[in-house]
């Protein structure tokens, strides 16, 4: 004979007191852990999102980001001969040959100094990320000293208005206009002509190439024509995409270290509180307990019973905790990428993978806190429990 369902939230409601306080910290870690995955995966969004699966980036081989990579103009002029690069309506090859460089530019408020990713970029670029929209001002022309500056440059950084002038390099820079690139890393980054940005740092060479292939199954066999070419021995092709992921990774994998470190312990915390709420709980049912045993529920009824209580709060408190954090949605923060040493906006970002997992995690949590109480609750002697009354 099992439990009623009703008598287990009639018991949860009798305690309310005891119910909103452990309801309150499973919500807390809960908000927490969700949180931290709401986090990593607004870094890898924003870095994943940033590459397109019919484009591919040359690099130097063995180089991990563009920053460290060196690309000869004779090894990239023979790349864009190759017969798997499309082409623009004008047969030109679709491809931009790019200079990816870092400066320090002061901070609004703090004053602090904070690297900034300048890319330097060929007439073919925006149509190769053409989710990068202008948004005030103009596009640079080519062949000047003029910029245009994602939305997070232009509004984390000091002296970045439509007007004024920025200096590095070797040159000063004129502000024409701003960008958005859709919640991408190109909105953390400064463009401006290729050709101008190689003479005003002394860069005779590129950091990469970004070209369109034909179509996306072109890819294989243009990595075989590569490899076959003894003048492109120093190149390496990946899917953009593909390079923006694995710059995501080690950035969203200390995150989510730092925060599950922080997370289990508060989880801990979480954990022994509702132990404690599902102890007293028991202790002041002993009656109740002995009374339901006498009335012929078996023991494994009993436990069961207790145990949907522990669950009942996990779910629900993980449930609240999910709900608090999904306010973070509306929140945008910057900090190092670890792939490449610059500034770098991203947001919270919550996916259905961070609500199951949040909701397993307390679920556990509920398990644990429960599990060992409604043990005890099930093997109190009968006659000992209704002698307590």
């Amino acid at each position: 004979m099992k439990i009623p369902f009703a008598y287990i939230w009639r018991s949860l409601w009798a305690r309310r007191l005891t119910t909103a306080l452990t309801l309150g910290g499973i919500a807390l870690v809960a908000f927490v852990f969700a949180a931290v995955l709401m986090l990593s995966r607004g870094v890898e969004e924003t870095l994943i999102e940033t590459g397109s699966l019919d484009n591919v980036i040359a690099l130097r081989k063995s180089a991990n980001s563009e920053l460290v990579s060196q690309i000869d103009r004779d090894g990239a002029n023979i790349l864009k001969t190759f017969p798997e690069i499309a082409t623009t309506p004008g047969g030109k090859p679709f491809a931009s040959t790019e200079i990816y460089v870092i400066i320090n530019l002061s901070k609004k408020g703090s004053n602090d100094m904070g690297n900034v990713s300048v890319r330097g970029i060929s007439p073919e670029a925006l149509q190769l990320r053409p989710q990068v929209k202008l948004t005030a001002g103009r596009w640079f022309n080519f062949g000047q000293q003029e910029i245009v500056l994602g939305k997070s440059i232009a509004q984390r950084f000091q002296k970045c208005e439509i007007g004024q002038e920025l200096r590095f390099g070797e040159a000063t820079w004129k502000i024409v206009g701003y960008f958005d690139a859709q919640g991408s890393a190109f909105d953390s980054e400064i463009w401006g002509d290729v050709e101008q940005m190689g003479a005003a740092f002394g860069r005779p060479v590129f950091s990469s190439a970004t070209f369109r292939l034909t179509s996306q199954q072109e890819f294989e066999p243009l990595k075989l024509r590569l490899q076959k070419d003894p003048r492109l021995a120093s190149i390496e092709l990946k899917r953009e995409r593909e390079y923006y992921e694995e710059q995501s990774k080690l950035m969203s994998g200390f995150i989510k270290l730092l925060g599950l470190v922080v997370t289990i312990i508060f989880s801990i915390g979480a954990t022994i509180g509702a132990m404690i709420t599902m102890y007293a709980a028991v202790a002041n049912r002993t009656v109740e307990i002995g009374t339901l045993r006498a009335l012929g529920f078996k023991r494994r009824s009993v436990l069961a019973a207790f145990l949907i209580e522990s669950i009942i709060l996990s779910l629900v408190g993980g449930a609240i905790g999910i709900a608090l954090a999904s306010g973070m949605s509306f929140v945008r923060i910057s900090t190092t990428n670890f792939g490449t040493f610059s500034e770098l906006a991203f947001g919270f970002t919550l996916a259905p993978g961070v609500v199951i997992s949040t909701l397993v995690f307390a679920l556990v949590m509920g398990v644990l806190g429960g599990f060992l109480p409604a043990v005890r609750a099930s093997r109190l002697n009968i006659l000992s429990a209704l002698r307590s009354a």
